[in-house]
């Protein structure tokens, strides 16, 4: 049964210029140098430990509310509405007629900077749209100034995957808005048969041909960047979810950019720079003075400053006239001996994509940023059994040939702050995609991990980037490589067993 909107007042898709004026009668909100509008909210991160799927709509057994409990919190969240002013945004996710799912926002009108930055990743709705007759496939209901007494910092998202309605407590950060529509989409997806990926998309011209690149990583990875960043004059296509179906098909979720603004420069990353500011994108936790000026550096609030503004602001490739995919990037933001690039086999594709490992950012809260994290597919938004996504990825991998590198976007040898070690930037990530697309990367075998790694690359002219071990040698420190090389190999095996189900092949290709 679809979700019917009971509130005090209800403004029907308004439009971008109506939210804009809500949003800046917020409080917390103030219009910036460059006459774009910016949001300091409570919540500066999505809230990880507060999101609940009701057991009887999905096979995993992790983090599950009772549907007697949903029932009561919806409750109270409609008394709650009842007597409030709503705003509710309509639209699509994805673009393909024949693939599309019809989206819908129902939000408090006192928090109308969520609305106006849905509506920017939203596909915008038919000429012929009604309101009283369009039911939307998902339902996000978000009450930001509701708290939800019993669970962590009360606050709660609470999914209902049967009925596609995601119930959102006490939180005014706008992730909670996206993902939850992006989860419930997760799970039509793989109904449909194919696999949500938490993936950029971009198409490189290549002799002649146009090659599709999927990018997958989690938030701070430097997925969005990848996407973003030139070669050979390619183009982005989605810098955040796609679906991958049988065939290597490849279809967009989103009509905008979600990005994070810590540390833009106009210099590294020029593209996302000049969208972001542009008067009509709209931003969050940014920092800014009294006089509206911009500071993307300043961590005294929080490193996940966030943006979006509508993909027409980079140019895109079109969004249905791509190919299918040919090329698949795991990113990992390590910092000891992954290397800048290593290239996969079938198996060892799905096990890395399963390990999803990484250092995590700001975009993860306080409890992620900075810490280790292995999440599988990189996606914490796969509202189903993990196995499934492994086992689904081997099967999509089976239907078209793709050929999976990781990269490591972070640095070798050493964190920040230790000399010794040496920092992968964006000139070097570029440099590799730009030769893994154009073939032009020699490659060996790697006798620790069993993958290849790449011995030249066209613009990288430091070997131990790419060979972290050489740089481990000459520093003397063969004894903790070696350690680490059994402790990693020991970890993916023991991490990859505790998935019940999931394909012994993928297991089984970790050394």
């Amino acid at each position: 049964m679809a979700y019917e909107v009971k509130a005090g007042s209800v403004e029907w898709n308004p439009t971008a210029a109506r939210l804009r004026e809500l949003t800046e009668k917020m409080p917390n909100s103030q219009v910036t140098e460059f006459g774009n509008v910016v949001v300091k909210a409570r919540v500066d991160s999505r809230s990880a430990k507060s999101t609940y799927i009701v057991d009887d709509s999905t096979n995993t057994t992790k983090q599950t509310i009772t549907r007697a409990e949903y029932d009561r919190v919806a409750a109270a969240q409609d008394d709650h509405l009842a007597g409030r002013d709503v705003v509710v945004v309509d639209g699509y996710i994805g673009s393909d007629p024949g693939f599309r799912t019809r989206a819908r926002l129902v939000i408090e009108a006192s928090n109308a900077n969520i609305a106006g930055m849905q509506k920017q990743l939203f596909y915008p709705v038919d000429e012929d749209y009604d309101p009283a007759t369009w039911e939307p496939d998902t339902t996000v209901v978000y009450t930001p100034n509701l708290p939800m007494e019993g669970y962590p910092n009360d606050r709660l998202i609470a999914v209902d995957l049967n009925a596609g309605i995601t119930r959102v407590f006490n939180s005014d950060y706008f992730g909670e808005s996206k993902k939850g529509g992006l989860r419930m989409w997760n799970n039509i997806v793989y109904e449909r048969g194919g696999l949500s990926l938490h993936a950029g998309c971009k198409v490189i011209p290549v002799g002649g041909e146009n090659k599709t690149v999927l990018i997958v990583g989690l938030s701070g990875t430097g997925k969005t960047t990848t996407t973003f960043t030139t070669q050979l004059g390619s183009k982005p296509v989605q810098d955040d979810f796609i679906a991958l179906m049988p065939g290597g098909r490849v279809y967009t979720t989103e009509n905008g950019c979600f990005a994070k603004t810590f540390g833009l420069d106009p210099e590294f990353e020029p593209t996302i720079y000049h969208a972001t500011v542009k008067p009509d994108a709209y931003l969050e936790n940014v920092s800014v003075d009294a006089d509206g000026k911009v500071d993307f550096f300043d961590t005294s609030y929080t490193k996940n400053g966030r943006t979006t503004w509508p993909f027409k602001y980079v140019d895109p490739w079109p969004a249905d006239k791509v190919e299918p995919a040919e090329f698949l990037l795991i990113l990992n933001r390590n910092e000891n001996i992954v290397p800048g690039v290593a290239r996969l086999d079938r198996a060892q594709a799905a096990a890395y994509f399963m390990l999803g490992e990484t250092t995590g950012t700001s975009a993860g809260g306080k409890d992620e940023d900075g810490k280790f994290l292995r999440v599988p597919g990189t996606n914490p938004f796969f509202p189903r059994d993990m196995a499934d996504m492994g086992n689904r990825m081997l099967e999509l991998l089976d239907s078209h040939e793709l050929k999976v590198f990781v990269l490591n976007t972070g640095r070798v040898g050493g964190g920040e702050g230790d000399d010794r070690g040496k920092k992968v930037k964006i000139p070097h990530s570029s440099a590799i995609v730009q030769a893994i697309v154009e073939g032009t990367i020699e490659w060996e075998d790697d006798p620790d991990f069993g993958y290849e790694i790449a011995s030249s690359v066209p613009g990288i002219d430091d070997l131990e980037i790419l060979q972290p071990r050489r740089l481990y040698e000459r520093q003397g420190r063969m004894e903790e490589y070696d350690a680490m090389v059994e402790r990693l190999k020991a970890e993916r095996r023991e991490y990859l067993s505790s998935f019940t189900g999931l394909d012994e092949a993928i297991v089984k290709s970790i050394g």
